[in-house]
């Protein structure tokens, strides 16, 4: 007897519909015969060892038979655990245990214990999606996926606990319909719940300059790079640049939850991420572990802070290799992971924020304490960030280390709140200005060369400030237009409609360091 389930597999950060075809020969044998087919992975393989037992242990006298399990497409490499559920239903279903025949309307998932009960599986937002598109109306799935599958409109999503609550479900839809209400969760409710921060720009003594500089970096979506001593204040700094961003919109919040479901980060009981992620991978971390990777890929860190923020700390101390690998993502947005057998696309819109010591002893140019690093031990270090990469970098800015005076001064700094007014207001800027673009462009930090030649005119005495600065530091094509774009958005922190001579000093400003600071 032959009984078909629906069931999905992750490729990237979208889902595939997964037909599961089981055929049950009715013949006794001495011993089960549990075949799997259609490019299981060894975790698909092994699955028939824990559907047999959880079938056994939910109270099911099944005999040993010869069971033929079918995932289709066969030419699509099947991997993980969440096509338990759907086997063990197919082969009670083959079996005559289920009332309801047709199962074309439920999409099922979900990992199975020994105990029959049902586990949590990563991925659950495409899954979700792809049922939404394939018109597939009910999704049943584990409790613990419930609140991140229920944001998809369109589905009905049922979140069970054990094998033998699914049969009740599917029985109870048999015999004339689910009177089962499903799981409901207001998106709009859980990214308004989850929009306080802990950190704020207050606590920050001192800074005023590097504070100013995180407010344009955040207004324009640019990416910065903080050099001081230790314990200036650099990362501090840096994990309170997600309380002045911009609140993510929805689809964004979408895109962000695909890809941490995909990589089994996300808070079960969040259902949504919805807040910019800021993500801090330690200086050891490799190369795959930075972009992505795996046979099947994963999102590595630049697509965890999709939409957001991702930190470097100590960047010398990344190996080149891990460093060199960003240049792409920081200019395409997205990594393409290809393999002998599928090329996967992870998008990677993320801000960079980076930090380093000036020298290996980090009291280069320190006022406070004297620096023992020979020129030649700290053009070393430095090298070890390449040109080509700071150039991607828009923003470089010194930290000194703060004074005692403003350590202790009960002057009260400014708010994340009152910062983030401002650069909200910037971006509404951005928002109206790129409307009409063909391109989706959201921030300054996006533009192409035909927006940089629209937007980013200047006058005589700009012009020639720029051209100066361009001729005695050296800089790159790539660093006149960094430079022009920062101008951009600092205009557009003032509410200024063009680009004046003060917007083009203070961008040239922050592309000083990586050409002169150490000289």
């Amino acid at each position: 007897m032959l009984f078909k389930a629906l069931s999905a597999a992750v490729y990237g950060i979208d889902a595939s519909i997964i037909d599961v075809e089981v055929d049950y020969s009715g013949l006794k044998t001495q011993e089960d015969r549990f075949h799997t087919v259609g490019l299981p992975d060894a975790a698909v393989r092994e699955s028939r060892d824990r559907v047999r037992a959880a079938i056994k242990n939910s109270g099911f006298d099944l005999p040993p038979t010869h069971i033929t399990i079918n995932l289709a497409p066969a030419d699509i490499k099947k991997e993980g655990s969440g096509f338990d559920l759907p086997m063990a239903i197919g082969i009670l279903g083959a079996y005559g245990a289920l009332h309801l025949r047709d199962l074309s309307d439920f999409l099922l998932i979900g990992e199975l214990g020994l105990d029959g009960g049902i586990r949590p599986v990563s991925g659950m937002l495409p899954v979700a999606v792809a049922a939404r598109a394939r018109g597939i109306r009910n999704l049943v799935i584990p409790k613990a996926n419930a609140r991140e599958a229920a944001v998809v409109d369109g589905v009905n999503v049922y979140p069970v606990d054990s094998l033998i609550e699914v049969r009740e479900l599917l029985n109870e839809a048999g015999n004339g319909g689910i009177h089962t209400e499903p799981y409901r969760v207001e998106a709009a409710q859980v990214l308004g719940e989850r929009q306080a921060f802990h950190l704020d720009f207050a606590d920050v003594r001192g800074q005023q300059t590097a504070k100013r500089a995180l407010e344009v970096s955040a207004a324009g979506g640019h990416n910065i790079l903080m050099i001081g001593p230790p314990g200036s204040g650099k990362t501090m700094l840096a994990k309170r640049l997600p309380s002045i961003l911009a609140p993510l919109s929805f689809e964004e919040a979408l895109e962000t939850t695909k890809i941490h479901s995909v990589a089994g980060v996300l808070d079960s009981e969040a259902g949504l991420v919805a807040q910019r992620p800021f993500r801090s991978p330690h200086h050891t971390i490799s190369d795959a572990g930075l972009i992505g990777g795996g046979v099947i890929p994963r999102p590595g860190e630049v697509s965890l802070a999709h939409n957001g923020v991702l930190f470097l700390d100590e960047l010398p101390e990344f190996p080149r290799n891990v460093l060199e690998v960003m240049r792409q993502p920081l200019e395409d947005r997205n990594v393409v992971i290809a393999r002998a057998s599928m090329s996967l696309s992870f998008p990677a819109a993320f801000m960079l924020a980076a930090a380093m010591n000036p020298c290996p002893c980090g009291y280069f140019n320190d006022r406070s304490r004297e620096c023992h690093c020979t020129p030649p031990i700290i053009q070393r270090y430095v090298a070890k960030v390449s040109g080509p990469l700071l150039d991607r970098i828009d923003i470089h800015i010194e930290v000194p280390a703060v004074q005692y005076r403003e350590l202790r001064g009960g002057a009260a700094s400014e708010s994340s709140a009152v910062i983030r007014e401002r650069v909200l207001t910037a971006r509404e800027r951005q928002k109206e200005r790129f409307a009409g673009a063909k391109e989706k462009i959201f921030s300054n930090a996006q533009m192409g060369t035909r927006q940089i030649r629209a937007f980013c005119e200047l006058g005589a005495d700009a012009e020639r400030l720029l051209e100066r600065a361009m001729q005695q530091q050296g800089l790159t094509a790539r660093a006149h237009d960094r430079i022009l774009k920062v101008a951009r958005t600092i205009a557009d922190l003032e509410s200024a409609v063009s680009i004046t001579v003060p917007h083009i000093a203070e961008a040239i400003q922050y592309r000083t360091l990586d050409r002169s600071y150490w000289n």
